[in-house]
């Protein structure tokens, strides 16, 4: 599939969560996790353009490693897997 977000948007998957500890203590999703959520990027769009017209292109690129909060972004099903589309300003860094 091919998808083209709009603007300064990128679509993620999202990594897997680690739901037990090394020690084989399982986490119930009902825990705080108030910790940087991770993910690749499969999709961008082109960047935003400013006042004069010029485009700025987006830093990200597909295949980049990004951390960002667990609240970014909306969800979507591709292909039957979960994703999530965001703005490039939500990615709090790159890998």
């Amino acid at each position: 599939m091919n998808l083209t977000p709009m603007g300064n948007r990128i679509v993620v998957k999202p990594a897997d969560e680690e739901t037990k500890t090394a020690f084989g203590i399982i986490i119930p999703d009902t825990a705080s996790k108030a910790k940087p959520k991770t993910g690749t990027v499969v999709f961008t769009g082109k960047g935003l353009t400013d006042k004069k017209g010029k485009l700025i292109p987006m830093q990200v690129k597909q295949g980049d490693k990004v951390y960002f909060t667990e609240w970014s972004g909306s969800e979507i099903m591709l292909d039957g897997v979960k994703h999530l589309i965001m703005k490039e300003d939500d990615v709090l860094a790159v890998e």
